[in-house]
């Protein structure tokens, strides 16, 4: 959630960040209305709440030296229920606040390149270079299907379109590389958790997924509450976040690292006709996470770290790909800074995403409510995550970088422990 405070205290210049990522100014102007008219009701109870208690003093001393309270007593009577009508009001004006501030994204960090769409991200480096074929490399959904490995007709006919079957190799890899990655992670310093595949709307809201992005997810069942609504979790990064919910995290105990596997669920309502063969784009899909809560002034540092682990995993696997820092334009909605690692695909001849790091600044840990003692005071955590890796893209990466002209796919060394053959 954003700093209402930045918007009351330099209001223009917080306009001029968060246009970077294409706010309409009518948007923020909204939020500054309701801002205010919540503050001014907000001012206007305290003082007809330091009035009643006025009141009620020269009420009581009224009545103990046996004057006429008939008067005073209905001016406190009078005052009271404007209390009560105040109260009802600036309770409805702070929940208009809340729900407009919600669909606000974090601003970007001033160092984020600008511009509107991916087009104007910019490339930092590459690392590895792509290998060069002596034949035409086929995609990774002819090479599956020819092989027997991959299975879109009959994942149509159980779940529907962007499902797939793995079965022999490709099953065995998709398992392999899920180990691989979090034995990686955990060397580098990220603890393994292992999470519910369902989330509340709370958590979702928490880490930005709501109310923004809810055409995207799956209600697997409604609640008693809204609140307790349950839906199957679009990536890690939600319970993992949201496992120190509404917590004051003992400064010793930071930074937390963590990283997990899980099953992620996502409708893609907006990307009608886009990778519609293969797996680049499902509904259904494998991803490693990682995710960090850290003080502010170790944020960057560890932005860095998530980054380098991340980019260090697809080398192991002998994975040409490149690092790009995302625009303010096409940045994620929580995120305030964003390096996204894609990969080489041969079949398309171009790199494609496979891992998004993000730092979100205290955009996160403020909707979650997440802070660390520091001395006498709460602070807000700084809230951190990224793919490491998505787990279907490094498979495709994998059966179509390291293919040889008899169909066979070539296992990197650093994976040769984690599969079998067979």
């Amino acid at each position: 959630m954003i700093d209402l405070k930045r918007v009351e205290r330099d209001y223009e210049t917080f306009y001029a960040q968060i246009s970077r990522k294409m706010v309409e100014r009518t948007l923020l102007e909204s939020l500054k209305t309701k801002l205010l008219e919540a503050k001014r009701l907000r001012r206007e109870l305290e003082e007809k709440q330091t009035l009643q208690n006025r009141l009620s003093k020269e009420f009581g001393a009224l009545k103990v030296s046996g004057g006429d309270v008939s008067a005073l007593n209905a001016e406190v009577v009078e005052n009271k229920g404007t209390i009560i009508a105040l109260t009802d009001l600036l309770r409805s004006a702070e929940n208009a606040l809340d729900v407009e501030s919600l669909n606000l994204p974090n601003p970007p960090d001033p160092d984020a390149p600008n511009g509107r769409d991916e087009n104007d991200n910019v490339e930092l480096k590459r690392v590895l270079s792509p290998r060069i074929f002596d034949f035409s490399p086929k995609p990774h959904y002819e090479l599956g299907v020819e092989r027997g490995w991959l299975d879109f007709e009959r994942a149509a006919k159980i779940a529907g379109g962007r499902f797939t079957v793995m079965r022999g190799f490709a099953a065995k890899l998709e398992r392999a590389l899920i180990a691989y990655m979090i034995d990686f992670n955990e060397a580098r310093g990220f603890k393994e958790a292992w999470l519910p595949v369902l989330v509340n709307r709370r958590s979702l809201i928490g880490t930005a997924q709501l109310p923004k992005f809810e055409a995207d997810l799956y209600l697997a069942e409604t609640g008693d509450l809204p609140e307790n609504d349950l839906f199957l979790t679009p990536t890690a990064e939600v319970p993992l976040v949201n496992l120190f919910y509404d917590e004051i995290i003992p400064e010793e105990e930071l930074p937390i690292k963590l990283t997990a596997h899980t099953l992620c669920f996502r409708k893609e309502a907006g990307s009608a006709g886009k990778d519609t063969r293969g797996m680049m784009r499902q509904h259904q899909f494998d991803k490693v996470e990682l995710a960090a809560l850290v003080k502010p002034e170790d944020s960057e540092k560890t932005f860095d770290e998530m980054v380098a682990c991340a980019s260090d995993l697809l080398t192991s696997l002998e994975l040409p790909h490149r690092h790009v820092a995302l625009c303010a334009g096409d940045m994620g909605f929580s995120a305030a800074k964003t390096i996204d690692l894609e990969v080489w695909i041969p079949s398309e001849n171009r790199y494609r995403e496979i891992s998004s790091i993000s730092n979100t600044r205290d955009f996160q840990s403020r909707r979650a409510k997440i802070r660390y003692k520091s001395g006498k005071a709460n602070r807000l955590v700084h809230a951190l995550n990224g793919s490491s890796l998505a787990v279907g893209r490094t498979l495709i990466a994998l059966l179509e970088n390291h293919q040889q002209n008899n169909g066979e796919t070539l296992i990197p060394k650093a994976l040769e422990p984690y599969i079998r053959r067979g």
